[in-house]
């Protein structure tokens, strides 16, 4: 039985390749950070098939005593301050846990058995302001973010890890992934919560920034079938994840209220507040290299996301 270990196993993505390796046999170890009141909610369906153990990628020694502990054969690094508002809140931190903390994972596995297979979760946003359209994975970085620039320097360091230390270390490229899984304080989950909410008269309107900024929108289920695959490659390499699709805020906005029968301009009020103090515009994917080396294709479309998760947070609230 393979052993894999997956930092920020409490999150939207760790909780999807949670169950996508315990149906492939693996014992699963998640590792989550010690605070006062642990929030299991994504995986409690998982706790009786699982491991969860505390460590913190800003504390290099509890990352050796974990690898020493579990032994295992890949490293799923999904942990990060990922939220890119909070960013320019907290640039030093997202540099340490998003950046820094990068470095402390790959050192631990230098130096306890270099032969772990590992997989660094890098991001769409380090694109930035885009130099060509679409991306991939030869595309030049010009990220807008304390959070873009954190994964950046997370990228590289895995690059130069692979490169100088001979590690099995793969960087995934992923560009925005959604379920209903997704933390209410991201864009698309603040859409269709409030969606929810509208539709059963408990809100009146929804704040948001720039209507106008487009993603590459994917559904987070597909994208960590893309993460395994890297790891089962006979060498490690980058790889561009996304739909090669891009949509825009507003269309987002379209779909969620309509699939409830509203319409969302009698709802959607744009607030400066909102606005990141530098914008990225356009992101969009160009996963040829992904589909072909990896045999991945996304399954669920951009409409059927958003409807999932519009469908999610309904019978979420219905159930008070």
């Amino acid at each position: 039985m393979p052993t894999a270990l997956i930092t920020g196993i409490t999150g939207q993505d760790g909780s999807y390749l949670a169950e996508l390796l315990l149906k492939k046999g693996y014992q699963v170890i998640g590792v989550a950070r010690r605070s006062s009141t642990m929030n299991y909610e994504r995986i409690h369906h998982l706790l009786s098939d699982i491991t969860v153990v505390q460590g913190d990628l800003q504390d290099q020694g509890s990352l050796l005593s974990l690898l020493e502990e579990y032994k295992p054969t890949e490293v799923y690094n999904l942990a990060a301050q990922s939220f890119v508002p909070t960013s320019w809140n907290q640039p030093a931190l997202t540099g340490d846990v998003t950046a820094i903390g990068v470095t402390r994972l790959l050192e631990a596995i230098r130096f306890v058995n270099p032969k772990i297979r590992f997989y660094q979760a890098s991001s769409s946003e380090m694109f930035g302001k885009v130099m060509e359209v679409p991306q991939t994975e030869e595309t030049p970085f010009y990220p807008r973010s304390p959070y873009g620039v954190a994964k950046l320097y997370g990228h590289w360091i895995t690059i130069n890890y692979r490169e100088s230390f001979d590690i099995f270390a793969t960087s995934g490229i992923l560009f925005n992934h959604e379920s209903p899984r997704r933390g209410l304080e991201f864009v698309t989950r603040k859409i269709t919560d409030s969606v929810a909410r509208i539709k059963l008269g408990q809100a009146k309107e929804l704040r948001l920034g720039n209507l106008e900024a487009q993603r590459d929108w994917g559904f987070a289920g597909d994208y960590v079938e893309a993460m395994w695959l890297m790891l089962q490659q006979d060498h490690p390499d980058n790889y561009v994840i996304g739909t090669g699709e891009t949509h825009a805020v507003r269309e987002f906005c379209e779909i969620a209220f309509s699939h409830v029968g509203l319409d969302y301009k009698d709802y959607v009020v744009q607030d400066e507040k909102f606005y990141r103090p530098a914008e990225v515009d356009l992101l969009i994917s160009d996963p040829i290299k992904a589909r072909t080396a990896l045999k991945w294709e996304p399954a669920v479309s951009f409409k059927n996301l958003v409807t999932m998760m519009v469908d999610s947070d309904l019978a979420r609230l219905k159930k008070g």
